[in-house]
């Protein structure tokens, strides 16, 4: 079995093709073994796993926190992945890049903490999975809006559909 593991511009942020067998009834995919994930460095301990499915033109994020490390993938359809360093202590704030994540290509993305992700749904409908090795914990998680000034990043929409969350760029009173 084989695992391709490829660094991208982001300290940290991993590009990741699992093992995948297919033939004429379709197509087998190891989506994490942790022995082998470890032969290539990703010693993470990941004990969450989380789907989110939504339509075409759907942006969720960008969320992040201090803790988290995401391994995220596209199980359906297809999105447009965006990384973002919000650790305001860095450097490299506000660094950013993109990435397109589909069922064809089986592409994963390992995020690191203080880095945000949010995801835009490019075919009708998108399963975005992803494994955490944290807790999900919603007063622990920072928000950006997608087209916030100090990220300056470049989506391929105008007016995607948000969240009142991610309208707002933070949490809702009394949520």
């Amino acid at each position: 079995m084989s695992l391709k593991v490829n660094k991208t511009k982001m300290d940290g942020v991993l590009e990741i093709t699992p093992f995948a067998f297919e033939d004429h009834r379709g197509v087998y995919v190891e989506t994490f073994n942790k022995e082998l994930y470890a032969e290539h460095g990703i010693t993470v301990e990941f004990i969450q796993d989380d789907i989110s499915v939504s339509r075409k033109n759907v942006i969720r994020g960008i969320h992040g926190d201090a803790e988290t490390w995401k391994l995220v993938s596209c199980l359906m359809g297809e999105f447009y992945l965006v990384v973002a360093n919000c650790d305001r202590d860095s450097a490299n704030f506000g660094q950013w890049q993109s990435f397109t994540l589909s069922e064809a290509n089986r592409k994963q993305i390992l995020i690191p903490p203080k880095h945000g992700n949010g995801h835009l749904i490019l075919s009708d409908r998108a399963m975005f999975h992803y494994k955490q090795n944290t807790y999900y914990n919603p007063k622990g998680q920072f928000t950006y809006r997608f087209d916030d000034p100090e990220l300056n990043i470049w989506w391929p929409i105008k007016n995607p559909m948000l969240s009142m969350r991610d309208e707002l760029g933070h949490w809702p009173e009394g949520s």
